[in-house]
């Protein structure tokens, strides 16, 4: 089992941790499922430059882009580095996955659309079970409208739930998830539910 979260540096957050340590937590230090909660705010300051003058936006929660509930075994972290094991002994088994993916803020919309499309075409993606993608850097410019237009137009995704805007990837704060652990997720109504199974 290996784990995606906050980097050693993130540790010494002053302003703004108290989520990242309690997903943390649940995630290493218990066996115990535990449901994802979006966290009320979020930023992407390089807090580390001022610690005091930390900026944060409203968190309105994950988006719902394909309705639809799946179980799974937890696969991906960062997209482009998921996509480099591409043709080698590496690349893990996608079937009866649910995929948590995400990018870094040199990830624009073309280039996630690009990349994903590249993951679509791997063997056995057809048995993947639905997609949660991390929330997005301000520099990457992504929107709500474009990403949803990304995923709607590709008809291998038509049939899975398709969750964004998650509390993980390049923005603070984070959840920590188990890549090799069992997930489900519920899209709904516009609703999005997330729990960690086994970890």
């Amino acid at each position: 089992m290996n784990y995606s979260g906050p980097a050693y540096a993130s540790f010494g957050e002053k302003i703004g941790f108290d989520y990242t340590l309690e997903y943390f937590k649940k995630c290493i230090f218990s066996e115990d499922a535990f449901e994802i909660i979006p966290s009320e705010s979020w930023g992407d300051d390089k807090w580390y430059l001022d610690q005091e003058k930390r900026s944060f936006d409203k968190n309105n929660g994950c988006l719902v882009l394909n309705e639809g509930e799946a179980e799974g075994t937890l696969l991906g972290a960062n997209l482009c580095t998921f996509n480099l094991l591409q043709g080698t002994e590496y690349f893990p088994n996608l079937e009866n996955s649910v995929l948590f993916l995400e990018d870094d803020e040199s990830s624009d919309a073309f280039l996630f659309d690009r990349d994903l499309q590249s993951l679509i075409h791997q063997t056995g993606f057809e048995k993947v079970k639905g997609i949660v993608i991390g929330r997005f850097q301000k520099a990457s410019k992504m929107t709500d409208k474009f990403l949803t237009k990304i995923i709607k137009t590709k008809k291998e995704l038509v049939k899975i739930p398709v969750i964004a805007n998650a509390d993980f990837g390049h923005t603070q704060p984070m959840i920590t998830f188990p890549i090799g652990g069992d997930v489900e997720i519920l899209a709904k109504n516009n609703i999005a539910k997330l729990k960690v199974l086994r970890h």
